[in-house]
């Protein structure tokens, strides 16, 4: 009898826990997958307006809606928009300045007639019209060629060098990596691999690229090598000096006798601003600023500029907190005023009017809704007449008219959809030009996420983000929180702070039963450097304290459940992923980490040594997700391409031995031929992201093998 009652007990037991049990479908997956961008553009009104200028500052653009596509044309002067269907008659514009040709291997002159080109390892002057080559330097050769990009990830054949404004000079480089170590990877195919090699130092080597600076005179085919030793490979703006595909720091003078330029130490820490005689080569040092950890000349763009005119430049430093531009005395080296000064950074300087010295740039902090919202802003030259020329609250994009007479202003939030208008060079509008709609993606069940603000760990400094919950909430239940990170420190979560329907797949996650929160916490630019500063020389701490400070702050006011925290994040984020895991295992309990750069002695010399400094002052080891692999708990799925040359595999493949020295558990995707991103893998990586967070976070069962638009691989 009692061996009846335990059997039906068991059963009993055992119907119940499968009842429970949570099964998501094809048609679950399907609901989730409508919230991507291939799936909600279509359902999206009037969405930006991309001018096609004509004389005059006239223009004509194209919109889609409902309706079709709607062609206006605009006339700023009579301040008219007028729909037209003479789309294609007459509304050509002329062709755009070309910089690149030949599949973008070769650099074009102002003036269009010339292009150069690299050519075993030497530079080469082209004649557009005749397609004749004629050799400009003779003295290139493996690892010390001319105008390269080939230095850490970069790897290019397209040159690196800046034509002067008449179109008779350049300036570039002869790279040095002769004694750089060299980076391997190797293919995965049906017989023998191909083995991939090429120049990657790392952080602490003795050993780096460095560029002796050349200027080269068309016209006379003269090579003129400035009197200065070689500069490290490095840049103000980004890592090294070919962040924009042209040689960064580089201004000439507009009839080319001579070009500013500034170098950049090893550690970013040093700026030494120079003026070279284009004809001579000789070098004249104007100032230089060194300051504690790294310098930076702007957000997106290099925000110096050289004035030979009044004999001024336009200086940009965080020397009081902020990013401001300051002005300064090209002769004597000197500053003569400060020009932005304010709790705000100026993040992009777009246009300098040197008859009315006049300034106009983009500057963060100045919104009260987000700091990290920019307006577009005119002040002169002697710091008086400060004026918001987008006033309205947003985060704005603007584009000159040619003469630069008038400009358009695209704005938006994270959950306002873009207005677009044309305004005149004062701030006044001139007319509306679009307003995007998304009133046909709302009655889909689409909602935009939500913007909110909580207090960093140190619980006095406000971070920012946005929240992602389903489009159709229980209110009887607390969701698992999925955390998506991209420490930086030179980008963010976020992204974009610009309206998108889809933001990736976070509102896709949302829909299959989490919340997803993304937040930008300390050490990312667009604020103060103090604030950017914060996690300088202990990447390891990146913003996780932040997260964790911030997640339990938010599941006071959305229904969390802080029992069931997962994160997920790719490169940079990936690193976070797994330092997650290992350094906080008892709140994250599933992560998915892809593509991480694990141990930064193991990635390219110039990003770590910018962020986290040079190898002789900051312990390295310390930082390593290996090293604390051994305190893993939860759920954690590693992710790499074997051919990744800008974050090598080993990163991962370090952590994987160190998981297996532990004898801890843990799952891995390999792409065998994928590089960083995973090309036409990516699909199914998302697929697989999204079985690993609904078994392991949701505690359900995702459809086999569900299949999403693009995964068909050929």
């Amino acid at each position: 009898m009692n061996k009846y009652w335990l059997t039906a007990i068991a059963l009993s037991i055992m119907t119940s826990a499968n009842a429970q049990h949570k099964v998501l479908t094809e048609k679950d997956y399907e609901h989730a997958e409508s919230f991507m961008a291939y799936n909600t553009s279509k359902y999206i009104d009037n969405v930006g307006v991309t001018p096609n200028w004509l004389e005059g500052d006239n223009f004509w653009f194209t919109i889609k809606n409902a309706n079709g596509t709607q062609t206006f044309l605009v006339n700023p002067e009579k301040k008219t928009k007028t729909l037209t269907t003479e789309y294609g008659k007459g509304l050509a514009s002329p062709p755009p300045t070309a910089r690149r040709r030949g599949g973008g291997d070769e650099v074009l002159s102002p003036d269009g007639k010339k292009s150069i080109l690299i050519k075993d390892y030497n530079l080469y002057l082209k004649d557009v019209a005749s397609d004749k080559l004629t050799q400009l330097t003779t003295d290139g050769v493996k690892d010390y060629g001319y105008a390269t990009d080939n230095a850490g990830w970069k790897h290019s054949d397209a040159p690196i060098l800046r034509w002067s404004p008449d179109s008779k000079k350049i300036m570039t480089f002869q790279q040095d990596q002769r004694n750089s170590k060299e980076m391997y990877l190797v293919t995965t195919n049906v017989g023998a691999p191909k083995l991939e090699a090429w120049k990657y130092p790392l952080p602490g080597d003795k050993e780096i690229p460095t560029i002796r600076r050349v200027v080269i005179d068309i016209e006379n085919q003269k090579v003129i090598s400035l009197n200065i030793p070689p500069d490290p490979h490095r840049g103000t703006l980004s890592d090294d000096i070919s962040s924009s595909g042209t040689f960064d720091d580089i201004d000439w003078k507009a009839d080319g006798s001579e070009v500013a330029f500034v170098s950049t130490s090893r550690d970013h820490k040093n700026e030494k601003f120079r003026i070279a005689n284009a004809s001579t080569g000789a070098v004249r040092e104007v100032f230089e600023e060194t300051v504690k950890t790294q310098f930076e000349s702007g957000q997106g763009t290099i925000n110096w500029r050289y004035l030979p005119a009044t004999k001024e430049i336009i200086w940009y430093s965080e020397r009081d907190n902020w990013g401001h531009l300051y002005l300064y005395d090209s002769t004597t080296g000197k500053v003569k005023n400060q020009i932005t000064k304010g709790n705000w950074v100026v993040t992009r300087l777009l246009k300098v009017d040197e008859k009315t010295r006049t300034l106009f740039f983009i500057a963060n902090g100045q919104d009260k809704l987000n700091p990290y919202f920019g307006h577009f802003f005119t002040i002169g030259f002697d710091g008086k007449n400060l004026k918001d020329l987008t006033p309205e609250p947003g985060n704005h994009m603007v584009t000159f008219s040619p003469s630069g007479k008038f400009f358009i202003d695209n704005y938006s939030q994270p959950n306002v959809p873009a207005n677009v208008v044309l305004k005149d060079i004062n701030g006044k509008v001139v007319s509306e030009l679009a307003k995007t709609d998304v009133s046909r993606l709302t009655a889909t069940g689409w909602k935009a996420p939500t913007p909110v603000t909580v207090k960093a760990n140190d619980g006095k400094t406000d971070i920012y983000g946005l929240v992602f919950t389903p489009s159709k909430m229980d209110a009887t239940k607390k969701y698992p929180v999925i955390d998506y990170i991209y420490p930086g420190p030179q980008g963010g979560s976020v992204g974009s702070w610009f309206f998108s329907a889809s933001r990736g797949d976070n509102q896709a996650l949302a829909e299959l039963g989490f919340i997803v929160v993304v937040l930008e916490g300390t050490s990312n630019p667009g604020r103060s450097k103090s604030y950017h500063d914060m996690n300088y020389g202990n990447m390891a701490e990146n913003t996780l304290p932040d997260q964790i400070t911030a997640i339990k702050q938010l599941a006071t006011k959305y229904p969390i459940d802080t029992a069931k925290v997962g994160i997920w994040g790719h490169s940079g984020g990936g690193f976070a992923t797994a330092a997650a895991m290992f350094r906080y295992p008892d709140f994250f309990k599933v992560g998915i980490s892809e593509s991480g750069n694990h141990d930064n002695r193991n990635y390219e010399d110039d990003w770590g040594e910018r962020y986290n400094g040079l190898a002789e002052n900051v312990d390295y080891a310390a930082q390593a997700n290996q090293t604390y692999a051994k305190n893993l708990k939860g759920k954690l799925m590693l992710v790499h391409g074997m051919m990744d040359d800008n974050v090598p595999p080993y990163n991962t493949l370090l952590v994987v031995e160190a998981l297996q020295k532990a004898n801890k558990s843990f799952d891995l995707v390999i792409f065998p031929n994928s590089a960083h991103g995973y090309g036409p893998y990516s699909a199914y990586m998302m697929r697989r992201r999204w079985d690993y967070f609904v078994q392991h976070l949701l505690g359900a069962e995702p459809p086999r093998d569900y299949k999403m638009v693009g995964t068909v691989i050929k």
